[in-house]
């Protein structure tokens, strides 16, 4: 439906992208999120049928800044006319075929016979496909699934919850996912109901891999983990010791130049590399043990 609508617009460093998302998503009707460089600048986009509160929209994103440490630029607030919503979703949020994988909104229709449909809205949680590291992740489970069965996974950081909702549907497997951020865990269990994995996926609210946690009671044959590099690299025995042996790791969210302070991580825990995905500047790695 086609209604007269206004925009905000603003260019902000990585590290303030997440938390100037969450501040503006309950203050419109649609936000698309955009990295205009691999580790670089990120474009935001809050498209509203009202005209934005200025004041409520200076304070929501000086309260972003502080958080992110960082001085954000004023946005740019534009009036839009006759704009159709269905289209502006369908555009900004398209289907992501990702091998067997088809990623989609709630505006969309679900895949074709024969690929598996992953329903993940934009939220306030990252991990919505359209980022190269999930495109990778899902890539690499792709490529594993075809050689073999994986029975008990584990997605360490697993914001909308997509890797872990993937793996459950490709092997009808019980799959533990967590992450350290309420809000995050919120929307995967959400996202799992909507998906109709509630009954595999367990999301729990986690601090990494810690031993008290009840992710650290078994031994899992895949663990995702796709977050940073550095926070990549501070796990890498704690993900050891979480992986079976013969277990699979699939590590993302670093860039190019980061692989080898990650991978020599790995290697000093008795990991080996098995393959490498490259996209547009951002990798993901497949260890085993």
């Amino acid at each position: 439906m086609a209604s007269t609508a206004w925009r905000v617009e603003l260019v902000v460093p990585a590290a303030a992208a997440e938390p100037v998302a969450m501040a503006l998503e309950p203050l419109g009707e649609a936000l698309s999120v955009f990295e205009l460089a691999p580790g670089g600048d990120w474009r935001l986009v809050l498209h509203s049928e009202e005209e934005p509160d200025r004041g409520q929209l200076g304070a929501v994103l000086a309260l972003a800044g502080l958080a992110a440490g960082v001085a954000l630029p004023e946005p740019e607030v534009a009036r839009e006319v006759e704009v159709d919503w269905m289209a502006r979703l369908a555009d900004s949020f398209p289907a992501i075929r990702v091998g067997r994988f088809h990623l989609h909104g709630s505006h969309l229709p679900p895949g074709p016979p024969g690929k598996i449909s992953l329903l993940v809205d934009a939220a306030t949680a990252f991990g919505s496909g359209e980022h190269q590291t999930t495109r990778g992740c899902l890539l690499a489970l792709d490529r594993l699934g075809a050689h073999g069965r994986r029975r008990r996974p584990l997605d360490v950081g697993t914001g909308t919850g997509v890797l872990a909702f993937a793996a459950a549907k490709l092997w009808r497997v019980k799959v533990a996912a967590t992450d350290l951020d309420v809000e995050s865990v919120r929307v995967a269990r959400a996202n799992a109901r909507r998906n109709g994995v509630a009954k595999l996926v367990r999301v729990e609210v986690a601090d990494g891999l810690s031993p008290s946690g009840w992710v650290g009671r078994c031994r899992h044959d895949l663990v995702f983990a796709n977050i940073l590099a550095n926070p990549l690299t501070r796990m890498a025995r704690p993900i050891r010791r979480a992986l079976a042996p013969g277990g699979v790791a699939i590590l993302s969210g670093l860039l190019a130049k980061q692989e080898r302070q990650v991978l020599a991580a790995y290697r000093r825990q008795g990991l080996r590399l098995s393959r490498r995905i490259a996209i547009e500047g951002w990798h993901t790695l497949v260890l085993r043990r």
